[in-house]
């Protein structure tokens, strides 16, 4: 015995079984299409960053990829571990958007259509693309900082040398001045490509 509705209504009206048939299919094949144009508008986005102080911009993909890279002359007057950090920041600041532009994306093209597919898409790229970390000096309630007590004056008869630069946080300590990581001279690293 059947069920209303079941096998044994398409077995009794063929016709009704294959116009039902051929429904599903055509909006099955109008589902791909709107995925389709999903994926070629957001193969599309690009999300651009500034630095705050305007010294680096950075663009990318839905991917996360970076596409263009510009700096503003005031680069060479920057230290490489310092710009190498705002490029990372501002590259990191531009991928935070890619999950809400995604998002947009697929409300215009698929409306209410399988939340919970999307609801997975969505929360990958948000573990791939997370917010940056606020800066800590922009946050209202940052403790000040207390100021760090004079250095020793240099032993007598020997001559003073500049304070090492204080480690970056979480990163290893910086080099002393003049030298590079690895305790290669500056002058003999030009001849090296890497």
């Amino acid at each position: 015995m059947t069920s209303a509705g079941g096998l044994g209504d398409l077995i009794r009206d063929p016709d009704d079984a294959i116009r039902r048939m051929d429904e599903w299919a055509a909006g099955f094949a109008r589902k791909a299409e709107r995925y389709a144009a999903a994926q070629q508008e957001t193969e599309q986005l690009r999300l651009t960053a500034t630095s705050p102080d305007g010294t680096v911009k950075v663009t990318v993909g839905a991917d996360g990829v970076v596409s263009d890279l510009v700096f503003s002359s005031r680069t060479r007057t920057i230290p490489p571990e310092e710009l190498s950090r705002m490029v990372l920041e501002t590259m990191r600041k531009a991928q935070s958007g890619i999950t809400d532009r995604v998002a947009e994306v697929m409300g215009r093209s698929l409306g209410d259509e399988d939340p919970d597919t999307r609801a997975v898409m969505l929360d990958s790229l948000r573990s791939r693309f997370p917010d940056p970390d606020p800066d800590p000096a922009d946050q209202p309630d940052a403790p000040a900082e207390e100021p760090e007590p004079p250095a020793a004056p240099p032993p007598a008869g020997g001559a003073a040398r500049p304070p090492a630069a204080p480690p970056a946080p979480g990163g290893p300590a910086a080099p002393p001045p003049g030298r590079r990581p690895g305790g290669i001279d500056p002058d003999e690293q030009d001849n090296n490509p890497w």
